[in-house]
Protein backbone atom coordinates (compact mmCIF):
# COMPACT_ATOMS: atom_id res chain seq x y z
CA UNK A 1 0.00 0.00 0.00
CA UNK A 2 1.50 3.16 -1.08
CA UNK A 3 1.47 6.31 1.22
CA UNK A 4 -1.26 8.82 0.71
CA UNK A 5 -0.82 12.50 0.42
CA UNK A 6 -4.01 14.81 -0.24
CA UNK A 7 -3.57 18.51 -1.46
CA UNK A 8 -6.54 20.13 0.08
CA UNK A 9 -6.93 22.75 -3.18
CA UNK A 10 -7.39 19.59 -5.67
CA UNK A 11 -9.30 16.90 -3.33
CA UNK A 12 -12.77 17.21 -2.68
CA UNK A 13 -15.07 14.81 -0.31
CA UNK A 14 -18.16 13.14 -1.85
CA UNK A 15 -20.12 11.64 0.54
CA UNK A 16 -23.23 9.79 -1.11
CA UNK A 17 -26.79 9.38 0.28
CA UNK A 18 -26.64 10.44 3.90
CA UNK A 19 -30.14 10.81 3.97
CA UNK A 20 -33.05 10.24 6.57
CA UNK A 21 -35.00 7.75 4.64
CA UNK A 22 -31.45 5.86 3.63
CA UNK A 23 -29.48 6.22 7.21
CA UNK A 24 -32.46 4.35 8.94
CA UNK A 25 -32.09 1.73 6.98
CA UNK A 26 -29.73 -1.04 8.78
CA UNK A 27 -26.28 -0.96 6.95
CA UNK A 28 -23.21 -3.78 7.64
CA UNK A 29 -20.47 -3.95 8.41
CA UNK A 30 -20.61 -0.30 9.98
CA UNK A 31 -23.66 1.37 11.30
CA UNK A 32 -25.29 3.70 9.37
CA UNK A 33 -24.44 6.24 12.75
CA UNK A 34 -20.76 4.83 12.64
CA UNK A 35 -20.79 5.92 8.92
CA UNK A 36 -22.23 9.89 9.64
CA UNK A 37 -20.08 9.82 12.70
CA UNK A 38 -16.58 9.23 10.30
CA UNK A 39 -18.67 11.51 7.35
CA UNK A 40 -19.22 14.36 9.77
CA UNK A 41 -15.48 14.22 10.62
CA UNK A 42 -13.68 13.84 7.48
CA UNK A 43 -16.55 17.18 6.29
CA UNK A 44 -15.23 19.27 9.16
CA UNK A 45 -12.04 18.68 8.34
CA UNK A 46 -12.20 19.44 4.39
CA UNK A 47 -14.12 22.57 5.36
CA UNK A 48 -11.53 23.49 7.59
CA UNK A 49 -8.98 23.19 4.48
CA UNK A 50 -11.65 25.49 2.76
CA UNK A 51 -11.98 21.62 0.38
CA UNK A 52 -14.49 21.09 -2.11
CA UNK A 53 -17.31 19.42 0.10
CA UNK A 54 -20.29 17.34 -2.38
CA UNK A 55 -23.12 15.95 -0.48
CA UNK A 56 -24.94 13.78 -2.99
CA UNK A 57 -28.94 13.27 -2.13
CA UNK A 58 -31.65 11.19 -4.15
CA UNK A 59 -34.82 12.80 -4.61
CA UNK A 60 -37.65 12.64 -7.01
CA UNK A 61 -40.58 14.74 -8.67
CA UNK A 62 -43.47 14.74 -6.49
CA UNK A 63 -45.46 12.88 -9.26
CA UNK A 64 -42.18 10.71 -9.59
CA UNK A 65 -42.01 10.93 -13.36
CA UNK A 66 -38.11 10.75 -13.20
CA UNK A 67 -37.94 7.66 -10.70
CA UNK A 68 -36.57 4.49 -12.83
CA UNK A 69 -38.79 1.95 -13.16
CA UNK A 70 -37.83 -0.40 -15.80
CA UNK A 71 -38.67 -4.45 -15.39
CA UNK A 72 -36.11 -5.97 -13.28
CA UNK A 73 -35.83 -9.53 -11.74
CA UNK A 74 -35.43 -8.09 -8.32
CA UNK A 75 -37.54 -4.95 -7.29
CA UNK A 76 -35.90 -2.70 -4.90
CA UNK A 77 -38.15 -2.44 -1.99
CA UNK A 78 -37.18 1.21 -1.69
CA UNK A 79 -40.86 2.59 -2.27
CA UNK A 80 -40.28 7.04 -1.83
CA UNK A 81 -44.05 7.55 -2.63
CA UNK A 82 -44.43 5.48 0.93
CA UNK A 83 -41.96 7.86 2.63
CA UNK A 84 -42.17 11.25 4.55
CA UNK A 85 -42.07 14.28 3.73
CA UNK A 86 -38.12 14.94 4.98
CA UNK A 87 -37.11 11.27 3.47
CA UNK A 88 -34.24 12.48 1.07
CA UNK A 89 -33.09 15.79 2.73
CA UNK A 90 -29.55 15.40 3.91
CA UNK A 91 -28.77 14.26 7.98
CA UNK A 92 -28.37 17.37 10.45
CA UNK A 93 -25.00 14.87 11.27
CA UNK A 94 -23.11 16.44 8.70
CA UNK A 95 -23.85 19.89 9.34
CA UNK A 96 -24.69 21.14 5.92
CA UNK A 97 -22.70 24.16 5.28
CA UNK A 98 -23.49 26.97 2.16
CA UNK A 99 -20.52 26.77 1.00
CA UNK A 100 -21.02 23.08 0.33
CA UNK A 101 -21.89 21.84 -3.44
CA UNK A 102 -24.89 19.72 -3.28
CA UNK A 103 -26.13 17.80 -5.83
CA UNK A 104 -29.24 15.60 -6.21
CA UNK A 105 -28.88 12.72 -8.70
CA UNK A 106 -32.46 10.62 -10.02
CA UNK A 107 -30.38 7.18 -10.44
CA UNK A 108 -27.79 5.22 -8.45
CA UNK A 109 -24.52 7.00 -9.52
CA UNK A 110 -24.25 10.74 -8.82
CA UNK A 111 -22.43 11.98 -12.44
CA UNK A 112 -25.31 11.10 -14.69
CA UNK A 113 -27.37 13.37 -15.20
CA UNK A 114 -26.09 16.30 -12.69
CA UNK A 115 -23.78 18.48 -13.16
CA UNK A 116 -21.23 17.02 -10.58
CA UNK A 117 -17.75 16.35 -13.33
CA UNK A 118 -18.56 20.43 -14.51
CA UNK A 119 -18.30 21.81 -10.84
CA UNK A 120 -15.65 19.39 -9.99
CA UNK A 121 -13.58 20.23 -13.02
CA UNK A 122 -14.25 24.42 -12.08
CA UNK A 123 -13.06 23.95 -8.77
CA UNK A 124 -9.77 22.12 -9.88
CA UNK A 125 -10.80 19.05 -8.00
CA UNK A 126 -8.00 15.97 -9.53
CA UNK A 127 -8.98 13.43 -6.40
CA UNK A 128 -12.48 12.47 -5.35
CA UNK A 129 -13.11 11.12 -1.23
CA UNK A 130 -15.38 8.99 -1.13
CA UNK A 131 -17.99 7.55 1.76
CA UNK A 132 -21.68 6.65 1.72
CA UNK A 133 -24.27 4.32 1.79
CA UNK A 134 -24.32 1.92 0.11
CA UNK A 135 -21.06 0.83 -0.94
CA UNK A 136 -22.40 -1.03 -3.59
CA UNK A 137 -24.91 0.87 -5.35
CA UNK A 138 -24.53 4.41 -5.03
CA UNK A 139 -20.92 4.97 -3.83
CA UNK A 140 -19.50 2.03 -6.37
CA UNK A 141 -21.84 3.50 -9.61
CA UNK A 142 -20.33 7.29 -8.58
CA UNK A 143 -16.70 5.39 -8.52
CA UNK A 144 -17.01 3.76 -11.63
CA UNK A 145 -18.12 7.29 -13.26
CA UNK A 146 -15.62 8.95 -12.14
CA UNK A 147 -12.69 6.21 -12.43
CA UNK A 148 -13.98 6.96 -16.74
CA UNK A 149 -13.66 10.45 -16.07
CA UNK A 150 -9.80 10.21 -14.74
CA UNK A 151 -10.43 11.10 -11.09
CA UNK A 152 -7.94 9.79 -8.65
CA UNK A 153 -10.19 7.64 -5.83
CA UNK A 154 -9.64 7.19 -2.38
CA UNK A 155 -12.62 5.23 -1.03
CA UNK A 156 -12.91 5.49 2.80
CA UNK A 157 -13.52 1.94 3.61
CA UNK A 158 -14.72 2.47 7.33
CA UNK A 159 -17.13 6.15 6.25
CA UNK A 160 -19.27 3.29 4.04
CA UNK A 161 -21.64 0.39 4.34
CA UNK A 162 -23.88 -1.56 2.46
CA UNK A 163 -27.37 -2.83 3.43
CA UNK A 164 -25.17 -6.51 4.07
CA UNK A 165 -21.61 -7.05 4.51
CA UNK A 166 -21.30 -9.22 1.74
CA UNK A 167 -23.08 -5.93 -0.48
CA UNK A 168 -20.38 -4.25 0.84
CA UNK A 169 -16.99 -6.29 0.79
CA UNK A 170 -17.38 -7.30 -2.80
CA UNK A 171 -16.92 -3.88 -4.19
CA UNK A 172 -14.52 -3.02 -1.61
CA UNK A 173 -12.06 -6.48 -2.48
CA UNK A 174 -12.77 -6.79 -5.58
CA UNK A 175 -13.72 -3.31 -7.50
CA UNK A 176 -12.36 -0.16 -5.73
CA UNK A 177 -8.78 -1.55 -5.27
CA UNK A 178 -8.67 -1.78 -9.74
CA UNK A 179 -9.63 1.72 -9.77
CA UNK A 180 -8.34 3.55 -6.98
CA UNK A 181 -6.97 3.38 -3.27
CA UNK A 182 -8.85 1.97 0.05
CA UNK A 183 -8.25 4.06 2.84
CA UNK A 184 -9.41 4.51 6.42
CA UNK A 185 -10.95 8.10 8.06
CA UNK A 186 -8.06 8.00 10.31
CA UNK A 187 -5.58 7.54 6.98
CA UNK A 188 -7.09 10.11 5.00
CA UNK A 189 -7.02 12.90 8.10
CA UNK A 190 -3.18 12.28 9.00
CA UNK A 191 -2.82 12.68 4.53
CA UNK A 192 -4.79 15.76 5.13
CA UNK A 193 -2.21 17.16 7.68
Amino acid sequence: MSSLNLDPKTAALILIDLQNAVVGRPTAPYSAADVVARSAQLATRFRELKSTVVLVNVAFRSDFKDFLDVPVDAPSPFNPASLPSNWSEIVPELNAQPGDLRITKRQWGAFYGTDLDLQLRRRGVRTIVLGGIATNIGVESTARDAYERNYHQIFVEDAMAGLSAEAHDFPVKNIFPRIGNLRSTKEVLAALG
